[in-house]
């Protein structure tokens, strides 16, 4: 059983895409369609496009696409099911019961089964950091200034030395050997057989924003290498889209949130008092991360170490925070090298100071490029004021940018209208612009170059879900038997019944292809570069268009038609016909593209 197709499409009208992206992505309206920075991939350029007339997404540099049923199950690693009730509690439309397929029953057993394991798991090393073995990592955690409270509060735990306990203390419960591999707790090898990841490490639990321990991180006691270990990605956990203590920092009610380096930041900061702060997973912050921090706040402040690997990560973190729409500043602490450290010596009231005098991250970027140059020099000056300059030409906003070049004109001491011809001088000579050079993706490097025949069918299909007001004159040329290849033919026969039903929907059509990666591929129908600007400049690309497609399907019926098929010899010769006297005499086209 599955819910009617009716109540699908209730459902996905009732969660305009525009709303439901924007949640997630900041977007600039451009032309007919929202553009921002793809959640799905870095990028500099936004090449995240997203439809209000066809109620779908699509990203040119990574070939993401889908409408928003995908979004939701590619952002949120939701299954078809998870997503839907999402948009329906969103939309306030009430599901009936449904009865899971054996498939879909299977999935969500396993994932419960994992959440539950991972949630025992936590309880056992929990208890372990109690007992006599765990001395050595007590010792750690409150020598680092953590009290009991604190531990409990984030359940921080221990694995012992030996690395067999947790295993034997799972089986017992009755888990299979398989199931608690697939938990990303255990190693497996044939001396040992399985045994513990973590061993002879003090815990902390990973949690995402239900509560849910979802994976572990893992600080050696001793010499062990690696210093930190976290839990592989599995089912129920993926780094790049969770934060540690964003389950708590969430309801903070700080009108910011601060993002750290690690475990410890966070904790020690929570415990200052300062319970707005979260971490990156042992990685450096990902996309997919700033969106998530952007469901939660308007601003971030960064908090790294303040050596050169904590500057890099921040000027990292940066654009990804700025490309979500975050209101972004960065936070001094020297001279100490992290906050715990900073708290240590100065007090929560001068910590709380820095937090306020935190600089704008632009300005941030300004000033850790002075670096690269000889300041006390004329020429090096010279340089690096050019650069500002260039940096400067990112702002779309005249306001905004004027704002800025005040600031920079001010803290290096010139005149702010000599800044401001150097920035307008390098717009016009064009400097800062770049060629958009689209990210190599595994989709894109993958995929065979495609045929003049198959840009020419792709490129119908996206002219008639754009304009589908062609679509009367263009039924008298080019039918569905005219899209040759598989995928295409298939989507193309969608299409017509669309039209012959009164009106044309991709968004809904994508509902018939489960497989993301199909989806992905259909998406991409809909969006071939239609780069023309006159009304006439696209009636002879189209006309240009039905004429290879035509042509292409008679050589490719002919290939393939029976010698006894007469009805398909003679509708063969009449298309013939009908392609010589359309290259004879033109296309007449009276259609508009508004």
């Amino acid at each position: 059983m599955r819910y009617s197709d009716d109540l699908i499409e209730e459902i996905r009208l009732k969660n305009d895409i525009v709303d439901v992206i924007g949640g997630y992505v900041k977007l600039q309206r451009k032309g007919s369609s929202h553009f921002g920075l793809c959640p799905f991939h870095n990028e500099k350029s936004p090449s995240f496009s997203v439809s209000p007339q066809k109620q779908m997404y699509y990203c040119f540099g990574c070939g993401a696409g889908g409408n928003v049923f995908t979004f939701i199950m590619e952002y949120e690693n939701f299954t078809f099911l998870e997503a839907l009730k999402m948009l329906a509690e969103r939309a306030g439309v009430e599901l009936p019961e449904l009865e899971y397929s054996k498939e879909a029953r299977a999935q969500a057993d396993k994932k419960a089964q994992l959440l539950q394991i991972n949630k025992e798991a936590a309880k056992y090393y929990y208890i372990q950091l109690r007992g006599k073995q765990a001395q050595q990592a007590m010792n750690y955690l409150t020598g680092r200034g953590l009290s009991q409270e604190t531990i409990q509060k984030f359940g921080l735990g221990y694995s012992d030395k030996f690395g067999s306990g947790l295993y034997r203390y799972l089986k017992e419960q009755g888990y299979s050997d398989g199931l608690l591999h697939e938990s990303g707790l255990f190693n497996a090898d044939e001396r040992h057989g399985m045994y513990d990841k973590f061993w002879n490490r003090v815990i902390f639990p990973i949690m995402d924003v239900n509560n849910k321990v979802i994976g572990f991180g893992g600080r050696v006691m001793g010499d062990g290498k690696p210093k930190y270990l976290n839990s592989p990605e599995t089912k129920i956990f993926d780094k790049s889209r969770n934060l540690y203590g964003l389950n708590m920092a969430r309801v903070s009610r700080k009108r910011n949130l601060i993002v750290c380096e690690g475990y410890m930041d966070v904790i020690s900061m929570h415990q200052a008092g300062f319970n707005n702060a979260v971490a990156s997973l042992g990685t450096a912050l990902t996309s997919l991360q700033a969106s998530l921090l952007k469901r939660y706040t308007d601003e971030v402040l960064i908090i790294y170490d303040s050596d050169e690997a904590g500057t890099k990560a921040a000027l990292r973190a940066i654009p990804l925070l700025k490309g979500v729409g975050l209101a972004t500043k960065v936070v001094n602490l020297n001279p100490y090298k992290d906050p715990d450290e900073f708290v240590q010596n100065e007090g929560n009231e001068a910590f709380e100071r820095r937090l306020e005098e935190a600089e704008n991250s632009f300005l941030y970027e300004i000033r850790i490029s002075e670096r690269d140059y000889d300041m006390h020099d004329p020429q090096g000056k010279t340089d690096f004021l050019h650069n500002a300059a260039t940096k400067l030409l990112g702002f779309e906003d005249e306001i905004e940018r004027n704002n800025y070049i005040e600031s920079v004109a001010r803290t290096y001491h010139i005149e702010s209208g000599t800044l401001t011809n150097l920035v307008n001088k390098l717009a016009l000579k064009g400097a800062g612009i770049t060629e958009v050079r689209r990210p190599k993706s595994g989709i894109q490097s993958n995929r065979e170059k495609e045929s003049g025949i198959e840009k020419a069918q792709k490129l119908m299909l996206t002219w008639i879900t754009s304009y589908p007001g062609i679509m009367e004159q263009i039924t008298s040329y080019i039918g569905p038997e005219d899209f040759t290849t598989g995928l295409y033919h298939k989507v193309a026969e969608m299409i017509y019944e669309q039209y012959d039903q009164g009106q044309i929907n991709p968004a809904k059509l994508l509902n018939h292809f489960v497989d993301s990666e199909e989806q992905k591929e259909v998406t991409a129908l809909f969006n071939a570069t239609i780069p023309l600007e006159t009304d006439e400049e696209r009636k002879r690309a189209l006309t240009d268009v039905i004429c290879n497609m035509k042509e292409h399907s008679i050589a490719y019926r002919s290939s393939h038609l029976d010698p006894t098929d007469m009805k398909g010899l003679q509708d063969l010769m009449r298309d013939k016909k009908a392609l010589e006297n359309w290259k004879e005499s033109g296309i007449i086209l009276h259609i508009s593209f508004d």
